[in-house]
């Protein structure tokens, strides 16, 4: 039972022992618990119910502070009000300003940071946080999530989306899929302002009316075998890496994420596993003999796991270097417009098929039903595809048509 006394004094506070609850006045009492631990409660009875609420310790509450919360909170009780539950109440409220203070920028990186496990690369990742850093978040990064409105996602697009159209949309969807994370997290509610469809389509030009798509400039065909010996006599690993492309007619970043232990020589067979491929499937790539004398070359000077590696061990070759490499010769071409050579000249030059052509590329088949049915990757085929292409680029066979494979 608790102790009567007329009332507790700042120095019994600081100095009483004994366990057992003191009563103040105005349902105030000090708790000394076992331990000597000291809190403040406030007892009251409610709809024939006793309750005791916790005030805090006398660490932190005064007893002039304590007696000032009870008397509130006596104030709550004879307004038929549950002082706990309006505590409660109070503090919900708060917790959801706070959330919905969260600033875009740290909503963005928190999204991105639970994206970034099923994204397969961690370039995704960051190509993520360079566009919201050059042009959302010195808009928008500093505000509250819940403040973004149509007029501030407008703010960020308006300014690129005719002369940088194809970044802006990037934009655009990367700040509708913040938005809708927000939501989700209790950041912010209702309609998501960034939503094109139904929206700032009615607003902002279609993409495609705003933009004509440009395709990667290309070497015409008939310029590769004279060009290819003028590119072995590039020095440099951007060079070799071209070659590997070319010969390949991968991607890209396929061949400057190439590994030796992706490579079988013995069976002549590159295996880039579906982490590392745009249609996020395995691709088997035949190896001509050209590619297996290049690769040769590159184990005489490995350096680690990766075929090609940068300045630093272990570290990719820039995707900049086979870029650098064709503007020192002076050609307006980019390194995946060879893929596009190599596609004109399988069409114009060959007789291989179209479904050759395009597994030898990597790409989707289009036709769902045939896609069903063909599970195959036409990869003896593709052998001789790789191999007539590879006599004809060395200029071995410059006029090399190869019959139905």
């Amino acid at each position: 039972m608790p102790k009567k006394a007329v009332g507790l004094t700042a120095r019994k506070v600081e100095t009483i022992r004994t366990p057992g609850l003191f009563a103040d006045g105005n349902g105030l009492y000090l708790q000394v618990t076992a331990t000597g631990a000291k809190t403040w409660i406030f007892r009251y009875s409610i709809g024939g119910k006793r309750r005791d609420m916790g005030l805090g310790s006398t660490t932190v509450v005064s007893l002039a502070q304590a007696r000032d919360k009870a008397v509130e909170a006596k104030k709550v009780v004879a307004a038929g009000t549950d002082p706990l539950e309006a505590r409660k109440a109070q503090e919900a409220a708060q917790a959801l300003e706070a959330a919905r203070a969260v600033t875009f920028k740290e909503c963005a990186t928190s999204y991105i940071e639970s994206m970034q496990a099923g994204w397969k690369s961690a370039k995704h990742g960051a190509q993520w946080t360079s566009t919201l850093e050059t042009y959302a978040y010195p808009l928008i990064g500093s505000l509250p999530i819940n403040a973004i409105d149509t007029n501030l996602v407008l703010k960020v697009l308006e300014p690129i989306w005719t002369t940088k159209t194809e970044t802006a949309s990037r934009v655009r969807g990367r700040i509708e899929s913040i938005l809708d994370y927000a939501k989700v997290r209790g950041h912010r509610s209702g309609e998501n302002p960034a939503r094109w469809r139904g929206h700032l389509d009615h607003i902002l030009p279609a993409k495609n009316d705003v933009v004509k798509v440009e395709h990667h400039a290309a070497l015409p065909y008939a310029s590769m075998p004279p060009f290819w010996p003028k590119l072995q006599v590039q020095d440099g690993m951007g060079a070799r890496a071209l070659e590997m492309a070319i010969l390949t007619a991968t991607r890209t970043n396929e061949v400057l994420g190439a590994k030796w232990s992706e490579i079988d020589v013995e069976r002549r067979i590159w295996i880039i596993p579906p982490e590392r491929m745009k249609p996020g499937v395995e691709h088997r790539v035949p190896l001509t003999e050209p590619t297996l004398a290049l690769l040769r070359k590159m184990g005489a000077i490995r350096r680690g796991e990766l075929v090609f590696t940068g300045q630093t061990k272990d570290r990719p070759l820039s995707n900049m270097a086979m870029n650098m490499t064709l503007r020192r010769m002076k050609l307006d071409v980019t390194p995946h417009g060879f893929r596009s050579t190599f596609r004109t000249w399988v069409a114009e030059k060959t007789h291989f098929p179209d479904d050759v052509a395009e597994a030898a590329l990597s790409h989707t088949q289009g036709n769902k039903v045939v896609a069903a049915y063909q599970r195959g990757d036409l990869f003896e085929k593709r052998r001789m595809l790789m191999q007539a292409w590879a006599q004809f680029v060395t200029g071995l066979n410059e006029e090399t048509e190869q019959a139905d494979g």
